[in-house]
């Protein structure tokens, strides 16, 4: 328990939990004789089976959270090492690194230790009991690895089979550094509210008119990568699928789970009338 609530030492465990999970990987993606995106996609499983064992052990199921913004840039880490880099896939590479890097540099600030567990899946074991085991293996940890693997295949399939660019895929990538933005003001403003908390919601900066403005650009953030390698390769539409899965996942599950536990807040009804759910818009209200 003293080594849980350490924080140093707690980030050096999941550290070292994440540097088995890439060095088996890694051998299982060589090793394995099968297609590029099988190879990956069975890497990137066991990877994720590696964390799991790690979360259990440790009786927290947090020591994934890094996971969904460190999967995309070992993917394409691996793929720039295989492939080597054009035009079009250094440009995407570059965007999804910034996107990942930031991301993960916020989960680092506000990762207190291996004591502290995401109130969302406490909430999921309170709920499910017995059957959490599962819950917490295909739910928290398997689908969210799949969601982000089939949001990184078209930048897989862009050092694969791309190498000049358009006008389209400019736009598409300020598109992403753009939601990236979007989504790095919204947490720093977020964190700000926390520590000089006034009131029970945020309602200024990003968050003024949308509830969600960080899973806003996360979503943009995918179908702007989605949509970088589509303008590539337009006869490729399934490259869409990622993002639409992500969409789906943060629309029936993150925005409703997070809605549900501000709702316990007095004054929610009120904050919801007046507020989008994702679009930083006015709403407005008939009397």
């Amino acid at each position: 328990m003293k080594i849980k609530s350490n924080r140093a030492l707690s980030f050096i465990i999941v550290t070292l939990a994440y540097v088995i999970a890439l060095v088996i990987s890694v051998v299982v993606f060589i090793y394995l004789p099968t297609d590029l995106w099988l190879k990956i996609l069975v890497a990137d499983v066991v990877a994720t089976v590696v964390i799991f064992v790690f979360s259990v052990a440790l009786k927290n199921a947090s020591v994934y959270d890094p996971y969904w913004s460190v999967q995309p840039i070992v993917i394409l880490g691996g793929m720039a090492f295989v492939f080597g880099f054009s035009v079009a896939s250094i440009l995407i590479f570059i965007a999804v690194c910034i996107w990942g890097v930031r991301l993960t540099a916020n989960w680092a600030y506000t990762f207190k230790s291996l004591e502290h567990q995401d109130w969302r899946y406490t909430m999921l074991k309170e709920k499910t009991g017995v059957f959490y085991p599962i819950i917490n293996f295909v739910g928290i940890h398997m689908v969210p690895t799949l969601i982000v693997y089939m949001c990184t295949m078209p930048v897989v399939f862009v050092f694969q089979y791309a190498s000049s660019i358009n006008a389209f895929s400019i736009i598409c990538f300020v598109c992403v550094l753009l939601s990236v933005l979007l989504q790095g003001v919204s947490d720093f403003q977020m964190h700000s509210f926390r520590r000089n908390r006034r009131g029970k919601f945020i309602r200024t900066g990003a968050w003024k008119y949308s509830r969600h403005p960080n899973y806003l650009a996360e979503i943009l953030t995918w179908w702007s990568v989605g949509f970088y390698a589509f303008s590539l390769m337009y006869t490729c539409w399934f490259l869409l699928v990622g993002a639409f899965m992500n969409t789906l996942l943060f629309l029936f599950v993150s925005i409703p789970m997070a809605d549900k536990r501000q709702s316990a807040k007095e004054g929610f009804d009120v904050y919801k009338k007046q507020t989008r759910m994702l679009l930083p818009l006015p709403k407005f209200i008939k009397k």
